[in-house]
């Protein structure tokens, strides 16, 4: 909203014929969904914009219509920004993948070279909900983070720690706790 126009954010029921119309199964959206609505308990906790972290946690997974790999949300940015969505949108999409992707490791698991962590509150809040979710089950920070160290990506487990502490030191009450 910096060059004085108004932000024009889709409403819940376009995010969800987005994400229908691109492809995305029925598994995907119902995740989407789940993500959605922490994310939204988490912004409201954190005076974030709800309105953006519910869009944009509908949304994440857009580019999972054309790739299941960390590439989804290269993918799904690309989609955003040819549907028009405001570029708040595009960069919670392309950035909400692990705790944050760091232009050295995006080279090694074959994603353009860029930065791909979370900058903004609202960003953060979507990346960690997704985090936080299986599928459309909640889980704990401790059960996000050891099933990333069993697969060998400490590094991830790390920041997706950091991250859980950043949010609840924002939010003023421990993440895991939001219910």
């Amino acid at each position: 909203m910096t060059d004085g126009r108004k932000r024009e954010l889709p409403t819940r029921e376009q995010a969800l014929g987005y994400l229908r119309e691109n492809g995305c199964d029925e598994t995907v959206i119902r995740h989407c969904e789940a993500v959605s609505a922490l994310a939204v308990k988490i912004a409201k906790k954190c005076r974030a914009d709800v309105d953006l972290v519910e869009i944009g946690g509908l949304l994440h997974d857009l580019g999972r219509c054309k790739s299941h790999t960390l590439t989804h949300a290269v993918e799904g940015a690309k989609i955003a920004t040819s549907l028009h969505l405001p570029p708040e949108l595009a960069r919670i999409i392309e950035r909400h993948i692990g705790a944050g992707i760091l232009p050295e490791e995006a080279v090694r698991i074959g994603l353009p070279k860029k930065d791909y962590s979370p900058k903004t509150l609202e960003e953060k809040i979507v990346a960690h909900a997704d985090n936080l979710m299986s599928g459309s089950r909640r889980t704990g920070v401790r059960e996000a983070a050891g099933h990333l160290v069993r697969g060998g990506q400490a590094d991830v487990a790390r920041r997706l720690i950091a991250l859980h502490k950043e949010l609840s030191e924002a939010c003023g009450l421990d993440i895991d706790d939001i219910v």
